[in-house]
């Protein structure tokens, strides 16, 4: 699932729907913000304050997805879309566009197209018609222009608790086959959830103005998966990470108070677990800061608040690379956060869907 530096994203803006044709915004989950018609992963007014690595991460649509429901006698979903096309010479020019559809948790099938700058794809759908999720191929920036029913009918699936999920480029969902089998994709299925993934590759380190983000942000659950990259990409101590993991709950709390929130400890990273880092620190003795943060945070008041120790989640055998987990490691992970948050699912209606609008620095509310 990893894209491409090589990629040229299209910068064109998205076209209105031809006659005939559905806007697909009202179809549009897993969204956060919306910049210049385009869906983006962090506040677009609030950029200059982020790392450079995370506002480019924060550019690609991960986890942005396409939710219907079909009426009986619809043969297929027809989607014009525009999407980054590898130079001629880069030696994933012949990756193709490979669209998912899933209904519930269940795949119905994939469709895949030569790489192309704009195009129109068509889903088949299976007969009787129900709610669909089309998952993108995320890697290369799709966006969603227009789409239509092939002979029946299309309107907007009902709309889902929404999920904030933050993290690095494990929630990011790489080494993940599929967009669809990132452990977030996966829990939010087995949740009924609408996951908002807020995972950038290479960031996750603590950085305060997500947290403001996240608190901006309306969501009916939070969980924050990071620390990973507290170990080496930019090293820390268990003293800082302990005060940052306070520093960014307290943040994100101005927002949502009440709202029902997961600290995820880094999962296994075998060549960190006893090797220190450059300030002396080990990814065991982070984990157990960020551990500690989070259940202090709870004995002090904070009652909603939860922490899943990620270590006993996955093995070696689970690690596609010795840092990111396999397909068979995300559904692991997501096994165990569904697990975590099942009880704190929303029974009542939910939050409507985004995208939501860019907020100053400073406004911390919903």
């Amino acid at each position: 699932m990893a894209d491409d530096p090589h990629f040229a994203l299209p910068t064109t803006s998205p076209t209105e729907a031809p006659v005939g044709w559905c806007d697909p915004a009202p179809f549009l989950r897993g969204t956060a913000w919306i910049d210049h018609g385009r869906p983006v992963r962090a506040d677009p007014a609030d950029l200059e304050r982020l790392p450079w690595d995370i506002a480019e991460r924060a550019a690609l649509p991960i986890g942005v997805r396409l939710e219907f429901t079909a009426a009986p006698g619809t043969r297929a979903v027809r989607l014009r879309y525009r999407a980054a096309v590898p130079e001629p010479d880069d030696p994933l020019g012949g990756l193709r566009h490979c669209f998912a559809v899933w209904s519930g948790t269940r795949l119905v099938g994939e469709t895949c197209a030569a790489p192309a700058a704009e195009a129109t794809v068509t889903l088949p759908l299976p007969p009787g018609g129900g709610v669909f999720t089309v998952h993108l191929p995320e890697g290369q920036a799709p966006l969603p222009l227009a789409l239509r029913a092939v002979g029946g009918a299309l309107s907007p699936a009902p709309v889902r608790p929404r999920w904030l999920v933050h993290g690095d480029s494990i929630t990011e969902g790489w080494w993940s086959t599929r967009p669809a089998l990132s452990w977030p994709a996966t829990a939010g299925r087995l949740l009924g959830l609408d996951p908002v993934n807020l995972g950038y590759a290479g960031g996750a380190r603590g950085e305060l103005p997500l947290a403001e983000h996240l608190a901006r942000l309306p969501g009916e659950l939070i969980t924050l998966a990071f620390g990973t990259n507290c170990w080496s990409r930019v090293p820390a101590t268990t003293d800082w990470l302990y005060a940052t993991v306070r520093a960014f709950v307290a943040l994100v709390r101005r927002g949502h108070p009440e709202t029902p929130l997961l600290i995820v400890s880094p999962v296994l990273r075998p060549e960190a677990e006893h090797t220190r880092n450059a300030l002396g620190a080990t990814l065991t003795e982070l984990r157990g800061a960020m551990e500690r943060a989070g259940r202090d945070l709870a004995a002090e008041g904070d009652r909603r608040l939860l922490v899943l120790p990620g270590r006993p989640l996955l093995g070696p055998e689970h690690l596609a690379d010795g840092l990111h987990p396999d397909d068979r490691g995300h559904a692991r992970i997501a096994a165990a956060v569904a697990e975590a948050l099942r009880p704190y699912v929303p029974a009542g209606l939910p939050t409507a869907p985004g995208p939501f609008p860019a907020g100053p620095p400073t406004a911390p509310g919903r």
